[in-house]
Parts: structure tokens; C-alpha cells; sequence
């Protein structure tokens, strides 16, 4: 009971990310993600639910440019749920009857691991399907190539490819500051990334390590920025943190460079120092 309770709480934390940042997240997701190309979009009420547990998570009425119109629903799913696509038809037959428009649905599904459900039903008398996305075939540049943090963030979820987990992590997080006012390290966009990181267990160590190493470094370097202190002292903290990338995360000089914005030649000192003591 109390791991239920503990995936109950994990998952509505995950499912509040999402829903507060859907206002920005989900025209870049349907265009780059679903690949439609949408000419007019119309918030429709989600008062279909007064059969069900839950609401749908977008809901829209679409004109696309060749002149279709039709209704959308999105859906954010973590579970691998068997009974999912009872669920999605469902909603279906509900929204062409209060509609009366044709209906396109697509479930993201936001965890690593690849899901059972079926996405179809095959029966004498009904013949039914729904479309099914999995983020981590995505590529994460097509989400960390928008100017908006929130979309950003979903690139943490997306497929590395060939990259090396920390590269990415930190090509991200590099990637996030300089849109994030105030003290990163207390952002609730810090906070956001860090929930959904856990979503990826692969990546989970590894981001910890970099989030608990930079959250100190970074609040120490807007602090530095609003008390106006001295430009040594700055550099030493750009040591310390450096020092600590390559001795906990095994960065290379390049890695490190860019990761704290200093020179390579400043990373090859620190490291020289190590080696010399």
C-alpha cells in the first residue's frame, strides 16, 4: 500500500508539471511532434469526463491549412496501461457524438521503458485504434532547439542518441540558465527538471550527481552577481566548482569549459594543480 501511495504521489507530481506548462509545450508538440500543421485552434471544455476518473489532458477543436477540421486530444501517460485503449475509445465515441467532427487522438508516453498496451481493438463489431508516441524516440534537439524553458525541459526525456548521458544532461542544463531569472538553483524549473529526470532511471545518478554539484555552485554565482564581490573571489569559486566536475563527474577539459563558461586553458590549470598535489 505505501509503494502505491508513493507511485500515487510521484505520479501527480509528473502529471502537475505537465499540466502547468501545457500552455507552452503543446503547440511546439504538435507541430514538431505530431507533425501537424495547424491553421486555426480552439479550446474545447472537458466536460467529457462525467463518465470517467479523469479529465483529458488537451483537448482542442483544429482547422489544419488544407482545410480540415477535426477534434484533438493529447494525452501524457506513465503507465503502461492495459486498459488504456478502452479508455481512448471511450473518449472517442464520446467526442464524435457531442461533436460530431472526426477525432484524432495520441498518447505521449513519457517513460523510458517501451510499453505493452495495446494501441488497438479488433472485434466483429468494432474496429478501433489511437496513436502512440514514445518521447524517448525523439530526438532531444528537437526540444532544446526552442526558446521557451518549458519545452527545454522535455528534451531531458527525449532520446540521446549516440551522446554520452552527462553531455546531454549538461548541454541542457547549459542550455536553461540563461533563460531562468533569479536563482537557478531554487527555480521551480530547477525543481520541474529534477522530477522529471526520475522518469529516466538511466540517466538518474548521473544527473543527481551534476544537479547537487552546480544547485550550490549557482547560487553562490548569483549571489556573487547581486553582492558585487570581489572578481577573485569569483575565480575561486569557478576553481572549486571546475575541481569538482573533474574529480566527481570525470569531465573532460572541454566538457568542463563549457559547462562553467571559462576558458580551457583555465581547466588545464586546475587540473595541472590536482596533478601536482
Amino acid at each position: 500500500m505505501l509503494k502505491q501511495n508513493n507511485n500515487r504521489r510521484q505520479g501527480s507530481q509528473y502529471d502537475k508539471i505537465i499540466r502547468e506548462n501545457l500552455e507552452v509545450t503543446l503547440p511546439m508538440i504538435v507541430h514538431d511532434v505530431l507533425n501537424l500543421d495547424v491553421l486555426v485552434s480552439e479550446e474545447l471544455p472537458d466536460d467529457v469526463q462525467h463518465t470517467k476518473e479523469r479529465k483529458p489532458d488537451s483537448l482542442k477543436k483544429i482547422t489544419d491549412t488544407d482545410g480540415n477540421t477535426y477534434v484533438l486530444q493529447v494525452e501524457f501517460q506513465l503507465e503502461d496501461e492495459k486498459e488504456m485503449v478502452y479508455r481512448m475509445a471511450e473518449y472517442n465515441i464520446m467526442l464524435m457524438r457531442k461533436y460530431r467532427l472526426p477525432i484524432k487522438q495520441y498518447v505521449i508516453f513519457l517513460k523510458e521503458k517501451k510499453p505493452g498496451m495495446p494501441t488497438f481493438l479488433d472485434t466483429p463489431n468494432h474496429k478501433y485504434n489511437y496513436n502512440l508516441i514514445l518521447i524517448t524516440e525523439i530526438d532531444y534537439k528537437l526540444f532544446t532547439k526552442s526558446s521557451n524553458i518549458e519545452v527545454k525541459m522535455l528534451g531531458i526525456l527525449a532520446n540521446f542518441g549516440k551522446q554520452n548521458n552527462q553531455e546531454v544532461i549538461n548541454y541542457i542544463l547549459k542550455e536553461l540558465k540563461p533563460l531562468i531569472k533569479g536563482d537557478f538553483a531554487t527555480s521551480r524549473y530547477f525543481n520541474q527538471l529534477r522530477i522529471l529526470s526520475q522518469l529516466r532511471t538511466g540517466i538518474k545518478l548521473e544527473f543527481e550527481n551534476t544537479m547537487q554539484s552546480i544547485s550550490t555552485f549557482f547560487k553562490e554565482e548569483d549571489d556573487f552577481f547581486c553582492c558585487k564581490v570581489e572578481r577573485e573571489t569569483k575565480e575561486k569559486m569557478s576553481h572549486a566548482f571546475v575541481k569538482n566536475l573533474i574529480v566527481k563527474l570525470g569531465f573532460t577539459d572541454k566538457q568542463a569549459a563549457d559547462f562553467v563558461e571559462v576558458d580551457v586553458d583555465f581547466v588545464k590549470k586546475v587540473r595541472a594543480e590536482m596533478g601536482n598535489k
